[in-house]
């Protein structure tokens, strides 16, 4: 058989996934830290619900849930800390006053920026010490990862 059987190609994917798994483990640790390195000092916690919240606005708390992953009583506490710390304002959505409507604050846009800055120089280091080889290849996967996670993944769209 040519390329080798399912269970040594099976065997290869799951040796790749780990050398992987080695990798993101780095990049997650440099990323949580950039949060806790900012101003105020975040628990990674608090960044992770922003994204989605900054990347669509209005976003209701229904949809934020479905995109974290979590259930809807843990999607609450986690904005309740957000808004506790000033990041997040809650509201109702003017077109249905029973949804509750996902805005960042301007204290938390500034804040999540520069998160995001802390991550992209960080990042920035660590790619001058590659080769231009291997961060055009790194580039290639990740995107070509991203697609088909998007794929495999396909986001909820926010309720109405």
């Amino acid at each position: 058989m040519r390329g080798g059987s399912d269970d040594d190609r099976r065997e290869s994917r799951v040796a790749q996934a780990r050398r992987v798994v080695d990798a993101v483990e780095s990049l997650v640790a440099d990323w949580l830290a950039t949060a806790e390195e900012a101003t105020p000092r975040l628990p990674p916690a608090n960044c992770w619900p922003c994204a989605p919240v900054r990347h669509t606005p209005e976003l209701n708390l229904t949809a934020l849930a479905e995109r974290l992953g979590v259930g809807l009583p843990t999607a609450s506490r986690l904005c309740d800390r957000l808004e506790a710390a000033g990041l997040l304002e809650r509201g109702v959505q003017p077109h249905n006053r029973r949804e509750v409507r996902l805005v960042l604050t301007s204290y938390g846009q500034r804040v999540l920026t520069d998160v995001t800055e802390r991550r992209v120089h960080r990042l920035a280091t660590v790619l001058e010490a590659m080769t231009p080889a291997r961060r055009t290849a790194l580039e290639q996967g990740l995107s070509g990862f991203q697609q088909a996670h998007t794929a495999h993944h396909r986001p909820t769209a926010p309720a109405d």
